[in-house]
């Protein structure tokens, strides 16, 4: 079996951390389902589609997303609260060819106005020794852009929905 690989992105969003938190306690999947570009969505489930260039070609796979857990956090170092939900995505379709993401979504206060989002996961090459090799080559920056696509998108969302608060 091939070792985990292991992805981390952060952004900001010019929200209240408890605005950001009361949503990711309420909504995570929706926020999700609206922060991609999915068509439908079930109880413990949504179908999304990721879209990411790389080296000018576009790959996209229809992905099942889970959310696993919300919690709250004391922090640690100093960073105050932190809120985080446990993720999970795979393909909806031909999974074995696609790698299978365990993930946290993270969120602490930066500022009265302002919340630091991070997303950390690790992920296993499908393929055996074919796909370790294609994930050295391209796989990794695919999954690696993806990730860094889809938290992008959950920071758009957010500022499209919760008020400033300023």
């Amino acid at each position: 079996m091939t070792e985990p690989r292991q992805l981390r992105t952060y952004a900001y969003v010019n929200r209240p951390y408890e605005t950001v938190r009361a949503a990711l306690h309420q909504r995570p999947l929706e926020i999700l389902k609206q922060a991609t570009t999915s068509a439908g969505a079930r109880a413990s489930s949504l179908a999304a589609s990721l879209r990411v260039g790389v080296g000018g070609i576009q790959v996209g796979v229809g992905l099942s997303v889970q959310v696993k857990a919300v919690r709250d956090e004391d922090g640690v170092a100093g960073l105050g609260p932190v809120t985080r939900v446990q993720l999970g995505w795979e393909a909806a379709n031909a999974a074995s060819f696609f790698p299978v993401m365990s993930a946290e979504l993270s969120a602490w206060p930066l500022s009265a106005s302002e919340t630091q989002l991070e997303i950390e996961g690790t992920y296993r090459p499908p393929l055996g020794a074919v796909g370790t090799a294609i994930d050295a080559v391209v796989g990794h920056r695919i999954a690696d852009a993806s990730v860094h696509t889809l938290l992008e998108d959950i920071v758009e969302q957010l500022r499209r929905e919760l008020p400033s608060g300023g």
